[in-house]
């Protein structure tokens, strides 16, 4: 065996009783990673379990006995190219990645005459990191405000992706389980910030454009009052117009607006737009609402989203992947959106599924997130809907973007 190759494996148990499925899902783990142990073991845990999830998940890097471990309760969790929507669920993926350096954390975020901090950085993140580092991350989403985070992390540590999400196994404060080594938490985050290895994010909104890309004139806060000089509300009824009659009625039901992550992009190419909900317009004043802030001068385009559009975006940005690199990846983490899976696709297993189908086969896990973290071009960026990946390549580590 070549001990220089990134290793990875997964397990799945869907025993009742949440020690024995550790046990279980770990075994299998094991035994798929062959000889030697694993530098980083990551766990997802879904709800129905007979035995209390958090004692259990107390004692989990005893159990398995990996120097790193991260964790978090889930909705629901995949593992190879099965999803696992309902019923009791464990899944376990570990990696050995030679040469790398991870350095665990667990952050909260409190307020401070300045307006707000974040504690618990290690100090081995003092001072630089890695020109290759990723920040795999896993956060409690009624207590930890991600996109502050985010932009902290464009601010002080530009092209390092934050990829992960939202924990989804509780539905109030308190009721979610993270762990990073022996320690468990339920509030914050928890991470690992990984150096030294090749870890690729590919990040699907599942959204397709419309019309084209137009210059915001005329904005305040979250409203766009006016596209390329004339009210928003215009435009759209412009691009409407010239639409099929299928996507005039995903206009009506699922339209967003796409927001231009960086303005030196090529905007006709794909992954080049943020996209946030439009939240509401004002047919007197022409005015359109999205969930986000806007600013005059920023490059936005329409978008809907549906299954066709959500599969088809998938399918092309791990094709896009493919192209450029011969060899399957050595694993993946993925962070699907609770509201994708069976609420959006009319077949099973669709994101595991497409993952396996277009580069597989790849030791694959993640969990149906809240609120997925991901990278658009070099900014970080909290999303709905997406499905945010993280592919363990061999060789190189990523080169920073341009």
């Amino acid at each position: 065996m070549n001990d220089t190759l990134v290793r990875c494996a997964v397990g799945i148990s869907t025993d009742a009783d949440i020690t024995a499925a550790i046990q279980a899902a770990a075994a299998e783990a094991r035994a798929a990673l062959g000889s030697g142990t694993a530098d980083l073991a990551i766990v997802f845990v879904s709800g129905g379990h007979d035995t209390p999830v958090r004692a259990a998940l107390e004692g989990l890097a005893d159990v398995l006995g990996v120097p790193h471990v991260l964790a978090a309760t889930a909705e629901a969790v995949l593992a190879g190219g099965r999803e696992y929507e309902s019923g009791p669920a464990v899944v376990v993926w570990m990696a050995r990645l030679p040469g790398a350096t991870i350095v665990p954390l667990s952050l909260e975020y409190a307020q401070s005459v300045d307006g707000g901090v974040f504690l618990g950085w290690p100090e081995e993140l003092d001072g630089e990191w890695p020109a290759d580092a990723t920040l795999l991350l896993l956060a409690d989403p009624f207590s930890f405000d991600v996109e502050r985070l985010m932009r902290r992390m464009d601010e002080d540590h530009p092209g390092v992706p934050v990829i992960g999400g939202y924990a989804s196994g509780g539905r109030r404060p308190g009721s979610n389980a993270l762990v990073v080594g022996p320690s468990s938490y339920d509030s914050g985050a928890v991470g690992v910030v990984i150096g030294g290895a090749a870890i690729r994010p590919v990040v699907s909104q599942g959204c397709r454009p419309i019309g084209e890309p137009l210059v915001i004139t005329k904005a305040e806060e979250n409203l766009i009052v006016e596209l390329g000089g004339r009210p928003a509300l215009e435009r759209l009824r412009e691009i409407y117009a010239g639409l099929d009659p299928e996507t005039q009625q995903l206009v009506k039901t699922s339209l967003h607006v796409g927001r231009a992550a960086s303005e030196y992009q090529d905007h006709r190419q794909r992954g080049t737009f943020l996209v946030r909900n439009v939240v509401g317009a004002d047919p007197e004043m022409g005015v359109l609402a999205i969930g986000d802030a806007v600013r005059v001068g920023q490059t936005v385009q329409f978008h809907v989203r549906d299954a066709g559009s959500a599969h088809d975006d998938l399918v092309v940005l791990l094709a896009e992947r493919r192209v450029e690199r011969s060899a399957a990846p050595a694993g993946a983490l993925v962070f699907t959106c609770n509201g994708r899976g069976s609420r959006l696709f009319d077949t099973p297993h669709h994101d595991a599924a497409c993952l396996q189908e277009s580069l597989g086969p790849i030791p694959a896990a993640g969990f149906f997130a809240q609120g997925e973290f991901g990278p658009i071009g070099r900014r970080n960026c909290l999303h709905g809907f997406t499905a945010s990946i993280a592919l363990f390549e061999q060789g190189c580590p990523r080169k920073p973007e341009a």
